[in-house]
């Protein structure tokens, strides 16, 4: 069994081979991959050393504390998140080799094609169809809120296949190739000012079978992979004590003593003790994950998340008194990632908005915590036995 020390060593044999001062950024972070330490739980040959999952804070830091490049991991974090782990699960062994490596150094940013205009929060109803023809799939549709699509070399895509069966057992999963003929990406204009999101068409683009992530009519098993470990990427995350938004209102708060009322006070602390629950319980949800498959805890986790910004971005526009007013930039932009802490209160009030959207809605994770958690009766749902195409929209 690997062991903390067993990696020290190994980061330390590497680093005395590959001195991240004179070696190529891009070089050091493949040959990262190669030596097994990317991703440590992962199987060898794919970036990992089949060791525990909780040891790789052991090999980040010993990286870090060496000034070593890391692989910009909120640039692609859709890549890291999302993709990989569905490719490790249903990929094909060409398929992981093909686009592990790139994925995890940075050189290929990934997007996602779930969310559709006429499908809302419910993504068993999308209507983009994969048409088979011969050894590829004609695909047609329209996505949208699709985050760094404008950056993206690939995407994970889900599609329906069969219209004539129940929503849930008509849906294949691809990757595609975000450079293929008839993929056309434009910006969506948010109420930030910028366009992080993007709306994509999809005119007969045509996807290799080869492509194709686990069996044809099982793309709602597949997506389920991608949707847990997306609800722990963005709602489990690492950080310490006071980190993140808590720790701005924090010193806000301490900075501005003119600005404090009881009310505010009481606001704060609250907010301050959620945050450390928070923090806590991600921590607890990392240390489950590190024996097992990400379940609807995750949901739990980023229903959290999404309160939590909200309402403390709320609390820092009225700590900053007339000052939160201002906005710091309406320029039109199309980021490569999001910047909650790089800039403004304004940014971050507008932005919050959108964290009880993305990566599915808190309603949607809420019947998700009261049917797999707790135990609670399924909601109705009448359409759950008819066809597909018999559906009304």
């Amino acid at each position: 069994m690997t062991t903390a020390e067993d990696l020290r060593a190994r980061v330390g044999e590497f680093l005395a081979a590959h001195d991240p001062k004179t070696t190529d950024r891009l070089e050091f972070l493949r040959a990262r991959f190669d030596a097994g330490l990317a991703w440590v739980h992962y199987p060898a040959g794919l970036g990992g050393l089949d060791a525990a999952r909780e040891l790789q804070s052991v090999v980040d830091g010993e990286f870090a504390a060496a000034g070593a490049p890391d692989n910009n991991p909120r640039r692609i974090g859709i890549g890291l998140g999302m993709a990989a782990p569905t490719i490790l699960r249903f990929g094909t062994e060409e398929q992981r080799k093909r686009y592990l490596r790139p994925l995890w150094t940075g050189e290929e940013v990934w997007c996602q094609l779930f969310s559709e205009p006429g499908a809302g929060s419910d993504l068993a109803a999308l209507g983009t169809r994969a048409v088979r023809d011969g050894d590829e799939w004609v695909v047609t549709g329209q996505k949208v809120w699709t985050s760094v699509a404008h950056l993206a070399r690939f995407a994970i895509l889900v599609t329906r296949t069969d219209p004539d069966v129940p929503k849930h057992q008509g849906m294949t999963y691809f990757v595609c190739d975000m450079t293929a003929p008839g993929v056309d990406v434009r910006p969506l204009r948010q109420l930030t000012g910028e366009a992080e999101f993007n709306e994509v068409f999809l005119e007969g683009v045509r996807v290799p079978d080869a492509n194709r992530l686990g069996a044809v009519g099982e793309g709602w098993k597949v997506a389920q992979t991608t949707l847990m470990n997306e609800r722990v990427a963005i709602g489990g995350q690492a950080s310490p004590r006071e980190g993140g938004l808590i720790g701005i209102l924090a010193k806000t708060w301490r900075e501005h003593p003119e600005l404090r009322t009881p009310d505010l006070h009481e606001r704060l602390v609250r907010l301050w003790a959620d945050a450390e629950t928070a923090r806590l319980a991600a921590s607890r949800l990392r240390q489950q994950l590190a024996v097992g498959a990400p379940g609807p805890e995750g949901s739990a986790m980023k229903l959290a998340f999404a309160r939590l910004q909200q309402e403390m971005t709320g609390l820092e526009i009225e700590l900053a008194g007339a000052d939160g007013l201002r906005y710091d930039d309406w320029t039109m932009t199309r980021p490569e990632r999001v910047d909650m802490l790089g800039r403004g209160p304004g940014y971050r009030y507008l932005r919050a908005k959108g964290n009880s959207i993305e990566g599915g809605t808190s309603e949607v994770l809420r019947n998700i915590i009261a049917e797999r958690v707790l135990g609670l009766p399924s909601e109705p749902r009448v359409d759950k036995d008819v066809a597909w195409k018999d559906l009304p929209r």
